[in-house]
């Protein structure tokens, strides 16, 4: 069966699609097969990520790995069995579709609840997190005392999470690997990254998840994504030469790949 990684975070601008888009990428680049889902149907920034790539490469006679992007199906309501959800039905059926030709499906969801976006965590092998190195982030995973900095309890997110995985045990499934990415740090050590680091450490022993490093707040990101391109991709598209900010930049996606640590994957970029 394919391994399910999830990206998920209910709070927007966390840096979830191009956490998505590096990951599928890197995965394909290494020879994985890769199915691809978006469940925003509002934006489905991912999935115009993965739609920009195969025209810029169609378009330069480029042959570049890219995952199998599916959007969801539509579903006759007449099909559906008494009771049945239909975003369920649907969601169900697209991973149905990849998942014979699939080492990984990787799943984008949106920066809100939804019906879809709780049963996707419910199917995660992988949940990934990304989290902006800041307090007011920081709310999406517990609520803190303004004082003392104590935990008080989890937040809303982090109990669906549990939900997630207490659905995956009365399954039989294996347990969820949940992974918080920490995306925008900060060069310098301040105070501020610091004291989220203690905030998480502490966190992550009461709920169980793994911490990772992520993406600092790098322009090459945005200016790459017309183009559907990864920092992977740049020496096959005619940048010989990288600079300090994107071979940092590289760096970061080679760190967090490993950070992952997903079945039958070697990271060797």
């Amino acid at each position: 069966m394919a391994h399910i990684i999830v990206v998920g975070n209910e709070k927007g601008g966390s840096g979830k699609s191009t956490t998505s888009m590096h990951v599928a990428t890197a995965l394909a680049r290494m020879g994985h097969k890769v199915g691809a889902l978006d469940l925003d149907l509002r934006q489905k920034t991912f999935g115009r990520y993965i739609e920009n790539r195969k025209a810029f490469l169609n378009s330069q006679g480029l042959d570049l790995p890219v995952p199998d992007y599916h959007d969801l199906p539509e579903i006759d309501r007449s099909s559906l069995q008494p009771g049945e959800n239909i975003y369920d039905h649907r969601l169900s059926a697209a991973v149905a579709t990849l998942e014979p030709d699939s080492d990984f499906i990787l799943i984008d969801c949106p920066g809100s609840h939804t019906r879809l976006s709780q049963v996707a965590h419910s199917l995660a092998d992988t949940l990934i997190t990304p989290l902006n190195d800041s307090f007011i982030d920081f709310d999406l995973l517990a609520r803190l005392n303004s004082e003392t900095g104590k935990i008080l309890g989890p937040s809303v997110y982090s109990e669906m999470v549990w939900n997630a995985r207490q659905l995956r045990a009365q399954a039989g499934l294996p347990p969820i690997d949940w992974i918080v990415v920490r995306n925008r740090l900060a060069a310098q050590q301040m105070h501020n990254k610091k004291k989220m680091g203690e905030a998480l450490e502490n966190l992550s022993k009461r709920i169980g998840f793994r911490i990772a490093p992520g993406f600092g707040e790098r322009v090459i990101f945005r200016e790459l994504f017309p183009r559907g391109l990864t920092l992977l991709d740049l020496k096959e598209v005619g940048v010989e030469h990288l600079n300090i900010s994107n071979v940092a930049a590289r760096q970061e996606v080679r760190d967090l790949m490993k950070a992952l640590h997903l079945p039958g994957v070697t990271v060797n970029f």
